[in-house]
């Protein structure tokens, strides 16, 4: 099996690369073990970054391609510092502001229709989420600048009234389904949506549990 794992830092994958080192042989770029291959590449932060690196991955021969990286909640249910499977994107700023602040998404603006593939009513669904069943599930919107203020938070969850939010999976999810190449997106909780609260943040407990999560995940498939 062949794996790409995309990551927008090296930042959220610094512990995965290192135990790839020291578990894994490395030849020409991919870290080998028994029947599995693995690539970790970093595609930047944001839509556009992330668009542009998975096109460039497109072709390769991936059998699974697997953004990781950090999310903040707005669904409190979820503890900070757990691992969820993202099943399905929005963009949840591309479109036009109403004059109450609020988004008139590219959909009910009738740019894209909200059903011509890749979209299903506004949303960009993984069909392959559902074969991954060791993690919960939950739903994200995909965004330029995280949201950090009241109004703001308000208005998305009006919206979109998803689980999570990040900067890159909406776009990952358009290219690999275009490209019809089979991919997962997972997600540790970093922090809450509210208003701007750094000091709140878990990340060294959500990027552990990341990492945690993918070397579980990579010692089963080398072992297979």
């Amino acid at each position: 099996m062949h794996l790409t794992l995309l990551s927008p830092t090296i930042f959220e994958s610094a512990a995965i690369l290192n135990y790839l080192e020291q578990h894994f042989s490395l030849e020409k770029g991919i870290y080998k073990k028994g029947n599995l291959e693995v690539a970790l590449s970093i595609c930047g932060v944001g839509l556009v970054n992330t668009c542009i690196h998975t096109m460039q991955l497109a072709n390769n021969k991936s059998d699974l391609l697997i953004l990781i990286g950090l999310a903040g909640a707005y669904n409190q249910d979820l503890d900070l510092g757990s691992v969820v499977n993202i099943t399905e994107e929005r963009y949840g700023d591309l479109g036009a502001e109403d004059k109450d602040g609020s988004l008139i998404s590219i959909h009910d603006l009738e740019l894209i229709p909200s059903s011509k593939y890749p979209f299903k009513n506004g949303k960009l669904i993984n069909p392959a989420a559902s074969e991954f069943s060791f993690l919960p599930s939950a739903t994200s919107v995909s965004v330029n600048k995280v949201t950090g203020s009241q109004t703001s938070i308000d208005l998305m969850r009006a919206k979109f009234n998803v689980d999570v939010e990040n900067m890159e999976g909406a776009a990952f999810y358009q290219v690999c389904m275009e490209q019809r190449k089979k991919f997962l997106q997972i997600r540790a909780i970093s922090n809450y949506v509210e208003p701007r609260n750094r000091a709140a943040w878990q990340l060294d407990l959500a990027l552990k549990n990341l990492s945690d999560v993918i070397i579980s995940m990579l010692d089963g498939l080398s072992d297979t």
